[in-house]
């Protein structure tokens, strides 16, 4: 049986990423090639003369003397951990199928339980950002689904208290396989709610396949083609192979989940599962996902804890 070139394909070895990453000289050189990949240019006046103080690695502009840090104005910015603790981070969270809890990297990184929470957040808001702008085109497989299991005593199904909902979408080739998808905590499983969606994430003339559920009609507001396929209930209707990869992908993630954290916050859902939908996007090619990440994370804003904790609905 031949082998799935992309789950056999090569990534990059600890040893390679050590080779690349092991001292903060060669992590401050590569975040530099990646912040300003044309030469320096500074984010106060726009000049692009600077002279560099060794003694703190901060960049002074010739025009304006303004001081500048590799990290300032960026998803690094104010950070008190060595710039090797954030790429070993980074290697972890991106290289790992199943990512890494706040736990497991407070445990490898030796740093604060507290730290390694506000740094794995950062680089899942980063990732959510970053997939964000980017909709679905061609076919695409739609479908509903939950966070969160049946509490003793209670409802059963959508509308179950403690879950949260999210679509599920997943754009296929002409071949039928997976290439990209969408993963979005929404309030509800309504129409008009389908329809904003549609609008944010899918692509006018995408072919939407979806079941029978009603609320999925709205994706025909943002200039889709709606193709419904009525499953029923029960094994079989999981099985159809209309939904092959929509059905498969969130058994995945709520397995990858359960086995990673110990529990999800609902209002955070939505960067666990950016997380999840980042790393699939870029399946094809892992040893380019660190310096992708990198360069995204140097232009995303500042995010402080404050900020983190807010409510991501």
């Amino acid at each position: 049986m031949a082998r799935n070139p992309v789950q056999f394909q090569k990534g990059i070895s600890l040893n390679e990423f050590l080779s690349l990453y092991a001292t903060e000289d060669q992590c401050f050189d590569a975040l530099y090639q990646w912040r300003w990949p044309n030469g320096f240019l500074c984010p106060h006046c726009g000049h692009d003369q600077c002279c560099q103080l060794s003694s703190r690695k901060l960049q002074q502009c010739n025009r304006c003397h303004r001081q500048t840090s590799i990290t300032a104005g960026t998803i690094f910015d104010s950070t008190k951990l060595p710039l090797t603790v954030w790429f070993q981070a980074i290697y972890l969270i991106t290289q790992d199928k199943k990512g890494v809890s706040a736990m497991k990297l407070h445990r490898h990184l030796g740093i604060s339980y507290n730290a390694a929470w506000r740094m794995r957040h950062k680089l899942m808001q980063v990732m959510m950002e970053r997939d964000r702008p980017f909709p679905l085109t061609g076919r695409v497989e739609l479908d509903d689904a939950c966070l969160g299991g049946e509490r003793s005593g209670g409802k059963r199904g959508r509308g179950a208290p403690g879950k949260t909902p999210f679509v599920a979408a997943v754009e296929t080739n002409g071949k039928g396989r997976p290439l990209r998808m969408k993963l979005t905590v929404v309030e509800g499983f309504r129409t008009t709610g389908i329809a904003v969606w549609a609008q944010h994430h899918l692509g006018a003339g995408t072919r939407v396949v979806s079941d029978g559920l009603v609320c999925f009609h709205g994706v025909t507001a943002a200039g889709c083609a709606h193709e419904k396929v009525v499953v029923g209930s029960g094994r079989a209707s999981v099985q159809r192979p209309e939904f092959r990869w929509v059905n498969t992908i969130p058994g995945n993630i709520k397995s990858a989940l359960c086995g990673t954290c110990h529990a999800i916050r609902p209002k955070y859902a939505q960067r666990y599962l950016s997380e999840f939908e980042h790393r699939f996007n870029r399946r094809f090619d892992l040893p380019d996902i660190i310096p992708r990440l990198v360069y995204v994370a140097l232009r995303t804003p500042p995010m402080p804890e404050r900020l983190l904790k807010l409510n991501l609905a």
